[in-house]
């Protein structure tokens, strides 16, 4: 089941390179900030993947947790920023 989960992880985290191209080379702002997100919740993804790989899950849940409220609180930010510049 470990071999599994490490699979499942390389995989995401391939993903996340193909996001990355993505935020990188964006065709506008909006697509840029779908795949920073993108990324933020594959990596939530992997952190508990993780957890299942050391068998600490509920630790893991907890670093997660606070990834994804930070994740969330910086795309609120960003959104807020470029409203005010008028972008969207």
């Amino acid at each position: 089941m470990i071999d599994f989960f490490l699979t499942v992880s390389v995989i995401i985290l391939f993903l996340v390179f193909l996001c990355l191209y993505r935020a990188v080379f964006g065709p506008g702002i909006i697509n840029r900030m779908i795949a920073v997100n993108v990324i933020g919740t594959k990596t939530i993804a992997i952190i508990l993947f993780m957890g299942f790989i050391f068998k600490r899950i509920d630790f893991f849940i907890d670093i997660s947790m606070i990834y994804a409220l930070i994740n969330f609180i910086g795309t609120l930010t960003f959104s807020k920023y470029f409203e005010r510049k008028g972008v969207f």
